[in-house]
């Protein structure tokens, strides 16, 4: 019975059907939908940020998912409700009508948005036309305050075509409510949404007066687990490399264990890259003060090497060690002392006065030899002296420049620490509503 009984209730017989073919019968979508030619026609906007998808500092790009509404008066899809059953409202498809070619002057990259082929049309030709799309924007990112930044990025709508006098735009809502609306935002992600103030003003150049309304996205980053996984290793190796600062100048260990902190900061500074956003218009705060402590780091360990070589080359300078001269002198005058002793003892048994005049003559050459023997002793002594004044005024030298950098890593150090504690106070006390710069 239902098959026999659908010609009575076929689509043509219907009211609605009725009133949608007199309402597209002669339309026009090429027309801008004024009897008056010389009226604008009015889109009123409305603007909500659902998400933060990625923000990309190296290629300067923002990807949002926005959700975007265009409202504006067609008047010939105006109707009397009474004649047609009190129908208000109608679904039309937005393809059968004309449409603002309005568009987002920061895209780069292809809009991805659902399929919605319907838009709502009321009696008195008021269209309604929801747009739920990811836009993927162009942005000047700043990263020199990572992790405590904050980025302002703004989406700018405007006719590609129209000038003002044909197509002018304003705002469905108050600015001050779609600045504080954040009632669709997704607020368990990295960023999170500050505000969203909005500006109207005509663009002038050379083919035309453009209105356009600019709508800044201001969020900043959750620090957390930036803070955990980044600021506080860095600054035990910092700390860590601070009191390798007390070890002697010129221990060998020192070196070794130098050479082991800057091998920790080589690893970490190489996972840190995947963790810090790269930019080539700025480099964040912590890199930069994280080379500056390497470059302390290389000075230092560099200074050590060079104190304990400057220290072996005055040990072992290509010159004989004094205590071997006077090793090699006292057995050479050792060994010519007793050879005119075995000579007297030969000669002793002569009856003449021999003898006599040998022992004078043996002792005055022992005696010879006990003053060469004292003067290769003092030389030997005040060589020594002078190696130990050398090595001595190295030291002392190289204590100081220690103590230059020791004093410079904790000026370093502190300006790192009073500066993540400033950025981090001042990303604390930003308010929910941050005005776009000018």
């Amino acid at each position: 019975s239902g098959i026999l009984t659908t010609d009575a209730h076929h689509p043509s017989n219907s009211t609605l059907h009725h009133l949608t073919q007199q309402l597209l019968q002669n339309y026009r979508k090429e027309v801008r939908p004024v009897q008056n030619w010389t009226q604008a026609t009015t889109i009123y906007l409305d603007f909500l940020v659902h998400a933060v998808l990625d923000v990309d500092a190296q290629n300067q790009k923002l990807k949002t998912s926005i959700w975007y509404k265009e409202i504006w008066n067609d008047e010939f899809l105006a109707w009397n409700s009474s004649l047609f059953d009190g129908i208000g409202e109608i679904s039309l498809p937005l393809s059968a009508i004309w449409s603002p070619d309005i568009i987002i002057n920061e895209f780069m990259d292809v809009e991805k948005s659902p399929d919605l082929p319907y838009v709502y049309v009321n009696s008195s030709g008021t269209i309604k036309n929801n747009k739920p799309i990811q836009v993927v924007s162009a942005c000047s990112l700043e990263t020199y305050a990572f992790p405590f930044d904050t980025q302002n990025c703004s989406l700018t709508f405007k006719s590609i075509l129209h000038t003002v006098t044909d197509l002018d735009l304003a705002f469905l809502r108050s600015t001050e409510d779609i600045e504080k609306d954040k009632a669709l935002f997704m607020n368990d992600g990295e960023w999170e949404l500050l505000s969203v103030p909005s500006t109207y003003h005509v663009m002038h150049n050379e083919a035309g007066d453009f209105a356009q309304i600019q709508f800044h996205v201001i969020i900043r980053r959750r620090p957390l687990v930036y803070v955990v996984n980044l600021l506080i290793p860095s600054i035990f190796l910092m700390v860590v490399d601070l009191g390798s600062f007390y070890l002697p100048p010129n221990c060998r260990s020192r070196i070794t264990f130098k050479t082991s902190i800057l091998v920790g900061y080589t690893v970490f500074k190489v996972n840190m890259l995947d963790e810090v956003p790269r930019s080539a218009m700025s480099t964040p705060l912590i890199g930069v003060f994280f080379t500056i402590c390497m470059a302390f780091l290389v000075l230092s360990l560099s200074k050590s090497i060079l104190l304990v070589k400057f220290l072996h080359t005055e040990r072992n300078s290509g010159q004989d060690h004094p205590l071997f001269c006077f090793q090699r002198t006292s057995r050479a005058r050792l060994a010519d002392s007793t050879h005119p002793i075995r000579t007297s003892l030969v000669v002793d048994d002569s009856p003449t006065d021999v003898p006599h005049c040998q022992d004078h003559q043996t002792q005055g050459e022992v005696l010879k030899d006990a003053l060469v023997q004292l003067q290769s002793i003092s030389s030997c002594v005040q060589a020594l002296d002078q190696t130990a004044q050398q090595e001595a005024s190295w030291v002392a030298i190289l204590y100081r420049f220690d103590k230059l950098l020791f004093r410079g890593y904790l000026l370093v150090l502190g300006v790192y620490t009073i500066t993540l504690c400033s950025l981090w106070g001042i990303w604390s006390s930003l308010k929910t509503t941050v005005r776009p710069s000018s």
